[in-house]
């Protein structure tokens, strides 16, 4: 068995469902998306993107002694219906991948067993890699072989459709890199056309500062007014565009138990999370991405949501937090409250 295949027998052992190889080479093409991405200011308040553009762009700025990438994948691909929830306005609406544990955590683990392997069977050095540094994972993991990038940009595979979650290895062994995936998407726009806030100003391409997935989670002050009804009952992120890519029946349910949804975290009341206060939140929301946004950004998009809910029993739950201390907080509340009287 050569070292290729046994990194991803040992792997696949370790519970990824999906392994490739790619060149740790600079990407000309990804590198130029970046830049045209960063130029447009479509990155909005994430500065951290623009501050170290240039590791982003090749493995081996961020780590000169790179020789190859290990790309490595997770099914967390839902039972049902995704996006079922946002037909129920008084409750709401969480990401897919934010209903239980935080997948940061889980895959990380994983990485660093994975690592202990190479490095004790090979003798090579290894950095592992989930969402905590200046790489570029999509890209990589189209370079590695996984799938390729869609026009939402965001990975699609032809086994797991656009549910996989990304890690990578990098390391100073070289290894033989799969071949890139061909774009599969054809004329297909469904992607693009079910965006509740025209997000995507072209194929392709994505305008963060449109993005609810950003807006509920990156963005910290008030979500602007005119994109606030189109959140519906969105209260963590936004699947619409994951949810509706044709390559998703072939996709079966993910196998690990850790990422399936929590049965209060489908539907959640929004009564009872405006109702959570600081330490609750903390508490319920205890081990799960949810709780990185903190307490304050997470109510202000309950509010939000109690505002589109088009539902007076939830005015009062409104009219609660009209004069927090935050003014943020205080604003969200008053706008729901007149919303759900108009």
């Amino acid at each position: 068995m050569d070292a290729a295949e046994a990194i991803r027998t040992k792997a696949l052992a370790l519970g990824f469902d999906a392994v490739g190889f790619a060149p740790a080479d600079p990407d000309p093409a990804a590198a130029d998306r970046l830049k045209a991405f960063l130029d447009a200011g479509f990155h909005g308040e994430m500065g951290w993107l623009a501050a170290r553009a240039e590791a982003r762009a090749s493995p081996r700025a961020l780590w000169p002694a790179a020789r190859s990438v290990i790309a490595l994948a997770l099914n967390y691909a839902p039972e049902g219906d995704a996006l079922a929830t946002l037909a129920r306005p008084a409750h709401g609406n969480i990401s897919v991948y934010a209903r239980n544990r935080d997948y940061h955590d889980l895959i990380k683990g994983r990485l660093k067993h994975l690592g202990q392997f190479i490095v004790s069977r090979f003798g090579a050095e290894v950095k592992v890699f989930v969402d905590t540094a200046p790489v570029m994972e999509k890209p990589l993991a189209a370079r590695a072989g996984l799938g390729w990038q869609g026009k939402h940009t965001n990975l699609v595979s032809r086994r797991f459709g656009s549910w996989l979650l990304l890690g990578e290895i990098y390391t100073t062994l070289a290894l033989a890199p799969a071949a890139a995936h061909a774009d599969r998407c054809g004329r297909c726009r469904r992607c693009l056309d079910v965006c509740p806030t025209d997000a995507f100003p072209a194929p392709y391409r994505l305008d963060a500062r449109r993005c609810l997935s950003y807006l509920t989670i990156e963005h910290a002050g008030p979500i602007p007014a005119p994109l606030r009804a189109a959140m519906g009952n969105r209260i963590y992120g936004c699947d619409d565009c994951l949810a509706v890519c044709p390559w998703n029946r072939f996709a079966v349910a993910g196998r690990e138990a850790k990422l399936a949804a929590r049965a209060d975290l489908i539907a959640p009341p929004l009564a009872d999370l405006a109702g959570l206060g600081e330490e609750g939140f903390r508490r319920h929301f205890s081990g799960s991405p949810i709780k990185r946004i903190g307490w304050r950004r997470f109510l202000r998009n309950v509010l939000y949501a109690i505002g589109n809910s088009n539902n007076i029993n939830l005015a009062a739950v409104a009219r609660r937090h009209c004069a927090a201390d935050d003014p943020v907080i205080a604003e969200a509340a008053s706008w729901a409250l007149a919303r759900l009287a108009a």
